[in-house]
């Protein structure tokens, strides 16, 4: 696939959250305000896309060879637990004020299904070499970070729209990401195809 349809395959047409529906608890935790939705979608868009490049290279380089492929998944979860630590230091070492806003979704990036999901989806394909696999985790943040602000932005909308009292904080927001789940829908293969992307 070209490059160009690798990334756009991830943020519109495989989007991790709205097409997978991996990674909704900090999808709907932490899309409530635009400033803690960008600093999400930045850790992890960093962690995925380091943890594609590490994990296909461990997986290609390591473990096919060897003759251990049955050991990706906690190989991949030792990766991801490692770079989400030292996301971790450093956001709260340069930027403690993002650091409180993200509070517990920062850590729980490490049980982040989306970023275990992309790592795997990466490397289980075999059409993906490890330069395809880290652009690829690159474009799923890219997308999930995407998703958060579209989010944020709705939340910021419906708290000044008037909103039935027994829709008001999860419901509606899990039908906003429904009807943006809708929208993406539009978005296909088919579309990258007549493109010549695929």
């Amino acid at each position: 696939m070209h490059s160009l349809g690798i990334v756009l395959a991830y943020i519109f047409v495989t989007n991790v959250v709205l097409t997978r529906f991996l990674g909704l608890c900090p999808f709907l935790g932490v899309s409530k305000s635009l400033s803690s939705a960008l600093g999400m979608g930045g850790a992890v868009t960093f962690v995925l896309t380091l943890a594609s490049l590490t994990g296909s290279s461990l997986y290609y380089f390591v473990l096919l060879p060897l003759h251990l492929s049955f050991l990706k998944l906690p190989v991949f979860i030792f990766v991801i637990a490692s770079l989400v630590q030292f996301v971790t230091m450093v956001v709260r070492r340069f930027s403690p004020n993002l650091y409180q806003v993200l509070g517990i979704y920062l850590p729980l990036i490490t049980t982040n299904c989306a970023v275990l999901g992309v790592t795997l989806w990466n490397v289980d394909t075999d059409r993906y070499n490890v330069a395809d696999s880290t652009l690829a985790g690159f474009a799923g943040g890219l997308g999930f970070t995407l998703v958060l602000i579209l989010m944020a932005g709705i939340r910021v909308r419906l708290q000044v729209e008037r909103v039935p009292r027994f829709l008001q904080g999860t419901p509606i927001a899990f039908i906003s990401a429904g009807l943006m789940a809708l929208g993406f829908s539009v978005f296909d293969l088919g579309l990258l195809s007549n493109l010549g992307l695929r």
